[in-house]
């Protein structure tokens, strides 16, 4: 999983920046001319709410995509952000406000279901774009946008290895809650065990938390006393797969760095277009003067516009059936071109 560097301290704003303007402006007065824009932004400051750990899936790859962005400059912007602890609830709130408040940020990035802490704050400060992302969020519109994640794809090529690599026929799947962008991944995952084995058998529970390694454990040890002999796993234990030398699959974030003998793969997050869209969204903004125009519907981008990715094998490919890695970068072009669509099923899924 990677690990992200800690954000660099925010540069203050120096009464320079104000005098400097001012003088700008009264010189095209005095000429009689209208005043100049503002000089474009050179700097995008993120105020990161967090609901768990840097170490979560969810969060390594949006703060791996925020060093790619700062890397790569957009309209000549420094990225900056500062993350919180996890919070939630009304702490969360609190944290939004003093974000706000503080008048050091341009963005607040509210990284997982936060609309109703949003709801209170977004008019109140009508500069600042807030993001929310994920499932169970209202999409408010003006100056909040949602981010959403499927990487529903990519969990249907992993079901593909699992159907042409289980022996006994018997496949598992470990969720946190069953919510809409838990089950898309799961249902996918299904499907592409059965497009290439109809017969195949499933088993599947939900930890019913975002964070719970005894549970997970114990649901996997059940499943594999069922005959399950390959994992999906959402809720980041894979020790039982390391017990019993069974294969199993991360999610969101490559996770074969936590058990390198048996994480084939991963169906992974990559948030770069979501980044990028609201990088856009608040340039547009601020640069050009047009308003914001935050979305209410999700807006999610597909593997083939760079939202999802398969994670490599890491030299396990040798334990997967002869044809079973070719046959999955077939499906994975056709996905990519669109000649194969990968059905969107959010439903609770069930075991079969």
């Amino acid at each position: 999983m990677p690990k992200p560097l800690p954000p660099k301290p925010l540069p203050p704003l120096t009464r320079r920046h104000f005098t400097l303007g001012a003088s700008l402006a009264a010189a095209a007065l005095l000429a009689g001319m209208p005043p100049a824009r503002a000089a474009d932004p050179t700097q995008l400051r993120i105020g990161l709410i967090l609901a768990s750990g840097v170490e979560n899936g969810w969060e390594a790859t949006l703060l791996a995509a925020l060093e790619r962005l700062k890397a790569e400059k957009p309209h000549g912007l420094d990225v900056s952000w500062k993350a919180s602890d996890p919070l939630w609830g009304e702490e969360a709130g609190e944290a939004m406000r003093l974000y706000a408040e503080s008048g050091a940020f341009d963005v607040i990035w509210a990284h997982s279901t936060y609309s109703d802490q949003v709801k209170k704050l977004k008019d109140a400060y009508p500069e600042i774009l807030f993001v929310v992302t994920g499932s169970g969020n209202e999409g408010l519109g003006g100056n909040q946008y949602w981010a959403y994640k499927r990487v529903h794809e990519a969990a249907y090529l992993l079901g593909v290895i699992a159907g042409l690599s289980t022996r006994s026929g018997v496949i598992g799947a470990i969720g946190t809650f069953p919510a809409d962008d838990v089950n898309d991944s799961l249902n996918a995952y299904f499907a592409g065990a059965r497009s290439v084995r109809p017969e195949v058998k499933t088993r599947v529970a939900f930890v019913q938390s975002w964070y719970d390694p005894p549970k997970a454990a114990q649901l996997a040890e059940a499943q594999m006393a069922e005959g399950a002999d390959f994992i999906y796993q959402l809720a980041a234990n894979f020790q039982p797969c390391v017990d019993k030398n069974i294969l199993c699959f991360g999610n969101f974030a490559d996770e074969n760095a936590a058990a390198p003998g048996v994480v084939v793969s991963s169906s992974v997050a990559v948030w770069d277009p979501d980044v990028r869209r609201i990088v856009e969204a608040w340039w547009a903004h601020k640069a050009e003067g047009k308003p914001f125009d935050g979305n209410k519907e999700p807006v999610w981008f597909p593997l083939a516009q760079g939202g999802a990715v398969l994670a490599p094998y890491h030299g396990l490919e040798a334990r997967l059936p002869p044809g079973a890695a070719q046959k999955v970068e077939e499906l994975k072009a056709k996905i990519m071109d669109g000649s194969l669509k990968v059905p969107l099923d959010v439903s609770e899924p069930k075991a079969g």
